[in-house]
């Protein structure tokens, strides 16, 4: 059985570091993506990028599929790459696992490119929009040492800090996306 590993909370330095590219022959990193599966999978996050639990490797775990019924099939992104984004931003509330209690309002561009390997070293693309094309472009904001509160403009991001203080101190913890428990 996989021990379920500690997700890392901002204001942690490890957010804001540049991760290194992962060895394609490090046999590591299926357990380290199970790992990250399973944390993600606990707090019910749809993605999850290695720095969220302390790794700075270029290792992302992706599922947005996930339904009722709990079927899970997890995408793992070793050293993705964006390749291309496409349409005029659009606005909509964000959540992180390293950010709990809050949402925040932020810009990207709806469709998404990556390019990446899988565990076996075999390079891949994929592409989406709506929530597959926000959770690519937020988790490989992570790989960069980027939180939300950097995505975000200069009065969001203030208040953004501000909601989340408070949240950390009404005890929020990571796949909560709001001090209200109807919206958790």
């Amino acid at each position: 059985m996989l021990n379920v590993i500690t997700i890392v909370q901002s204001p942690d330095p490890v957010l804001n570091t540049v991760c290194e590219p992962c060895d394609l022959d490090d046999r590591g990193l299926k357990k380290l993506a199970k790992q990250m599966a399973k944390a993600m999978y606990k707090n019910d996050g749809c993605g999850i990028a290695a720095p969220q639990v302390g790794v700075t490797k270029r290792l992302v775990v992706i599922d947005c599929d996930q339904d009722e019924t709990g079927a899970q099939n997890p995408l793992v992104l070793v050293n993705p790459v964006l390749v291309s984004t496409e349409g005029d931003p659009i606005v909509l509330g964000e959540g992180c696992l390293s950010c709990p209690g809050i949402s925040v309002s932020i810009a990207r561009p709806p469709f998404a490119r990556v390019r990446y390997f899988d565990l076996d070293g075999e390079e891949w693309e994929v592409e989406g929009d709506g929530l597959l094309g926000r959770c690519l472009q937020h988790e490989l904001d992570h790989l960069d040492g980027i939180t939300m509160f950097e995505r975000c403009d200069p009065v969001t991001r203030l208040q953004a800090l501000r909601d989340y203080e408070v949240a950390l101190a009404a005890g929020a913890r990571p796949g909560e996306t709001s001090l209200d428990p109807q919206v958790r």
